[in-house]
């Protein structure tokens, strides 16, 4: 899966990119067809806690899955995505099961 990773208004960390990218390469667990993954990294104003927003858009054959959460800190939010991608790519499945 190709993963590319945008960080809106600041320079992301090669550790933070790492993260991402490792997190998301699990995703392959529950589908082995993932295209590629879109990752937005912003600063929501910068005096307030759980400031961090993560924006991920996975591209899937037939799909499109989104999800964006915020918290205190980009893992903490990637791990809040990650969980939501995965529970709709499970979601998929099951529709696509039925048909």
């Amino acid at each position: 899966m190709q993963i590319s990773v945008h960080s809106i208004q600041f320079k992301a960390d090669i550790k933070l990119i790492n993260f991402i990218e490792s997190r998301l390469e699990k995703l392959e667990l529950f589908h082995d067809k993932l295209l590629d993954a879109i990752v937005y990294l912003k600063v929501e104003r910068n005096n307030e806690r759980g400031n961090k927003m993560v924006e991920i858009k996975l591209n899937m054959p037939g799909k499109d899955l989104f999800a964006k959460r915020q918290a205190i800190s980009f893992e903490e939010a990637t791990d809040q995505v990650v969980e939501a991608l995965r529970r709709q790519i499970k979601k998929t499945k099951e529709k696509r099961a039925l048909v």
